[in-house]
């Protein structure tokens, strides 16, 4: 008790003055240790020692509230009494250690014992070990050490005072500075690494960040995977093949009930629906189970407890599995071991197919027969049934996607067409933009970017003729016209149309190719009169210069619009012209005996690349960029719109007989079209990897048709046309030409076939010509 008199004596003076304090704890007791004291004192105390730090002015500490007093006391007295307690308990430890052996303290030499042995109350040995200093071993080594002890407590509870909660010894935590001093420190110095201008709710500080936090909190803003190493877009596992076929297996286009809802199906559905509505449709209820059980009917098992009885007509034993068989005895007879080719066919048959799910196999004795080896395997299926749960089992059909082509003849068979080159024809400056054979099968024309025409002799390559048309233009266009009784060659060049007899035939052939052409100045001089009200003429017909006259070039049209594609009509008074750039001129169809042009298309929808007209049929042909549009002349009237499925047509071609044509596209495709069939393509074959200039039917009655594209190759063809409706065409690949050279990406520019051999002829962008025997 007076030990406890003493202590509140003392705090009342430790309340007036700190020096008072210091000498009444110093004078205590003499077996208190002063090292308990250590950081227990008051804020208050230590500011007080230390004058010229303190925070707080006079003024300040009048102004303190009796709340806080009150806090210091209760807190003084919590912390005398504690002195007190270890007082007493440190006074026992000595008395009661003075009659114990002296107790070592744990040793870091692993070879000395880490105890004392000393006797008890009863004589007995007792082991008494050293203190074990108290170590943090948590887990945790990444959890920041607390300061402030307030607890669960809000920081708010302590706006009203200047600090803000109490460290473990008990003194007050300031708190930090705020507002202007804030401002003007933070201007003062940089943004330390880690600053995030928030606050510590435990200890009022800045709360600062490490490096991988941050990292961390950047990839969420980001909208990136906070863990590092994650890969959002793994490879694509190829569960099929990367091979590309050249070839689908169907080229038919996609038809359109499959996009159009069907009406019937939705008659039907709505036929079930309206029954369902009447109750004449009820809705499917699962039978009940006829084995129901029934608490009424008692049931027994009578092989539950069965015990072994003698054979006797009034006992019925449990049914028991068939016994082994001698093919599953680990020492079969020799007639169940199977020979080489039974293991062999057992072993490439399907497991869905075996018979057996084992082989019967021969071991000596029962201690040499193995583990059995599809175990693991077993149990993993089983695994797998019960994982993906299926409920049907679907056969695989094993279909070789050989199978399913078409059965084509060996092109060896189907000869004769082109193979080699036989002669090359040099002599043109750029490239060599159209080429045609006349009907003959004997002269070569050929004509370029220099903007001449050159008669070719067609066996030896020799050079006959040769006339500049234009310097400025070049030669687009080059045809015969048909038929035997005159030599006469059309060339486009520019807006000009040129009429021309090359000095290359008899003089009567010669002769009747001059009258031709020179019927059509009688009939403009008669009809001048008539045609004096009507508009402007679309063609203007006129002699050339003087200098082209001589050289053979006769007559000449011009048109609005520059020429590309010139086609003759099979008896050879009428031809057609191609402009692209001349809008509603674009398609015209002259008249040779008469000088006249007419235009028979007021508006044509599309930008028309080619036209041709029918081989017997009074049917014009005109291609546009995505359809071809057949007209019959004599009717004037749309037949039907071909749609090829390109995205822009290059050039076409029809049959002989009248009833197909094949369609060569930019995009690398060559088109077959029945005509009788469809509207759509009846084949499409891709085999170019580049466009596709051009493409010709051979006109002498041979089954074959050639392409001719920018990678600087032609394709032949075999195509068989018969004249049953029951059967379609035959088309097989037989041959691939190569010889041009690509300059700036173009390859062969034109070609055309011999009017009676399986002979080709191609005009190619490295300036040359070559024949194709």
């Amino acid at each position: 008790m007076a030990m406890q008199n003493s202590n509140r004596k003392r705090k009342a003076v430790t309340r007036d003055s700190p020096e008072a304090d210091e000498v009444g704890l110093s004078d205590g007791g003499d077996g208190l240790d002063p090292g308990f004291l250590d950081g227990v004192l008051s804020q208050s105390e230590d500011e007080r020692s230390d004058g010229s730090k303190s925070d707080f002015s006079e003024e300040d500490n009048d102004e303190s509230d009796s709340w806080e007093d009150a806090e210091d006391d209760r807190i003084s007295d919590k912390l005398l009494l504690d002195v007190e307690d270890r007082q007493d308990d440190s006074s026992k430890i000595n008395g009661s250690s003075s009659s114990m052996h002296d107790i070592p303290e744990p040793s870091e030499d692993e070879s000395q014992p880490n105890h004392v042995v000393v006797e008890d109350a009863n004589g007995n040995p007792r082991y008494v070990y050293g203190h074990i200093e108290p170590v943090y071993d948590s887990d945790d080594s990444d959890a920041p050490e607390t300061t402030n002890t307030i607890g669960n407590i809000p920081l708010s509870f302590y706006d009203s005072y200047p600090h803000i909660g109490y460290d473990i010894n008990g003194k007050k935590i300031t708190r930090p500075a705020k507002g202007e001093a804030l401002d003007a420190l933070l201007d003062s110095i940089d943004i330390p690494k880690g600053w995030t201008g928030l606050t510590d709710p435990n200890t009022g500080k800045p709360l600062e960040l490490s490096t991988e936090e941050l990292e961390v909190l950047k990839r969420i803003q980001m909208n990136e995977v906070p863990e590092e190493g994650y890969d959002p877009y793994p490879a694509t596992v190829e569960y099929f093949t990367g091979k590309t076929e050249t070839m689908p297996l169907s080229a038919a286009p996609e038809p359109k009930r499959r996009f159009v809802p069907s009406k019937h199906e939705a008659k039907r559905v709505m036929k079930i629906v309206r029954a369902i509505r009447e109750g004449r449709i009820m809705p499917y209820k699962p039978p009940s189970e006829e084995n129901e059980e029934d608490l009424d009917v008692k049931r027994y098992d009578i092989w539950a407890n069965e015990a072994p009885r003698p054979d006797h007509p009034m006992n019925v034993p449990a049914p028991k599995l068939p016994p082994p068989g001698y093919d599953e005895s680990y020492h079969p007879p020799p007639e169940y071991l199977p020979d080489q080719a039974e293991k062999k066919a057992w072993e490439e048959a399907d497991e869905e197919d075996r018979q057996k799910d084992y082989l019967p196999a021969d071991h000596s004795s029962l201690r040499k027969v193995p583990g059995y080896d599809r175990f693991i395997k077993e149990k993993f299926e089983r695994c797998l049934d019960l994982y993906l749960a299926p409920r049907i089992r679907r056969s695989k059909l094993n279909i070789d996607p050989e199978s399913l082509l078409p059965k084509l003849p060996s092109p060896e068979e189907l000869r004769p067409f082109p193979t080699t080159c036989a002669t090359i024809f040099r002599g043109h400056e750029g490239r060599v933009r159209s080429l045609a054979v006349d009907p003959s099968g004997i002269w070569l024309a050929s004509g370029g970017d220099d903007g001449s025409i050159r008669i070719w002799e067609l066996f030896t390559g020799r050079r006959l003729w040769q006339v500049k048309v234009s310097s400025d233009e070049a030669i687009n266009a080059v045809r015969w016209r048909p038929g035997a009784d005159a030599v006469i060659l059309s060339v486009a060049a520019g807006e000009d149309l040129y009429f021309i007899i090359p000095p290359i035939a008899s003089p009567e052939l010669e002769t009747h190719s001059r009258s031709i052409l020179d019927a059509g100045f009688g009939y403009a001089t008669s009809n001048a009169s008539s045609d004096s009200t009507k508009k402007t003429a679309t063609a203007q017909w006129a002699r050339p210069a003087a200098h082209l006259s001589d050289s053979g070039v006769l007559l000449k049209a011009h048109l609005r619009s520059t020429i590309k594609v010139i086609s003759w009509h099979r008896r050879g008074d009428y031809l057609s012209t191609v402009s692209p750039s001349g809008q509603t001129s674009a398609v015209a169809i002259h008249t040779l005996s008469k000088h006249l042009t007419q235009q028979p298309f007021r508006r044509l929808k599309g930008l028309p690349q080619s036209a041709q007209f029918h081989p017997s049929k009074p049917i014009f042909f005109v291609a546009t960029q995505r359809t071809i549009r057949s007209y019959d002349l004599s009717k004037q009237e749309l037949l039907k719109i071909i749609q090829p499925g390109a995205r822009w047509i290059s050039s076409f071609d029809v049959h002989p007989l009248g009833d197909n044509l094949i369609v060569g596209s930019y995009d690398k495709r060559l088109l077959w079209h029945d005509l009788d069939l469809s509207v759509r393509p009846y084949k499409t074959l891709r085999y170019h990897p580049k466009a596709i200039r051009q493409v010709r039917f051979h006109a002498g009655g041979l089954p074959l048709f050639a392409d001719a594209s920018d990678d600087g190759s032609l394709q032949v063809f075999h195509g068989k046309v018969v004249g049953d409706m029951m059967e379609n065409a035959t088309i097989v690949p037989v041959k691939v030409l190569r010889g041009h050279k690509v300059v700036k990406d173009l390859g062969v520019l034109d070609l055309d076939w011999h009017p009676r051999e399986p002979w080709m002829v191609s005009a190619g962008a490295d300036g040359t010509c070559r024949l194709w025997m």
